[in-house]
């Protein structure tokens, strides 16, 4: 059974946060050094799928080797983020629920069902762009 039914945020914060006081990394753990980690981490995963086509990269869950590189780079953008959670007292949870309801608002369903972020981008929030319209737009 996946970990992810039996473990809450809190015990993997919980987790991150004895690691770090372990190796009395807190002095490193501020929201530039974090903010700055979290990017260099995502970008770490993004070099995993760099030069690689939709397919390539979708048919990479059935290669172990890929998952694993994905899984473990994902994992280090996932422990920055609550590390700087844990930094700034951050409830996790609060958050993403209180983003997700404004993004209810944002991209209601009657609108945005089934539409790409090029095709919502440029006629509901980006007027400026409008002469580009026909050629950003699909």
């Amino acid at each position: 059974m996946p970990l992810d039914e039996h473990i809450t945020i809190r015990q993997i914060r919980e987790k991150i946060q004895n690691f770090v006081s372990a190796r009395k990394w807190e002095q490193y753990h501020n929201p530039k050094d974090l903010a700055e980690a979290i990017c260099i981490e995502a970008a770490e995963l993004l070099q995993v799928f760099q030069w690689a086509t939709v397919e390539e990269a979708s048919s990479w869950k059935n290669v172990p080797s890929k998952m694993n590189h994905i899984k473990e780079e994902l994992a280090d953008v996932f422990i920055y983020c609550l590390s700087m959670a844990n930094t700034l007292g951050i409830d996790v949870s609060e958050a993403i629920l209180e983003k997700l309801s404004k993004n209810e608002v944002k991209y209601p369903v009657d609108k945005f069902y089934g539409r790409g972020h090029l095709e919502w981008c440029l006629p509901f929030n980006c007027s400026f762009l409008k002469p580009y319209n026909d050629l950003l737009c699909l």
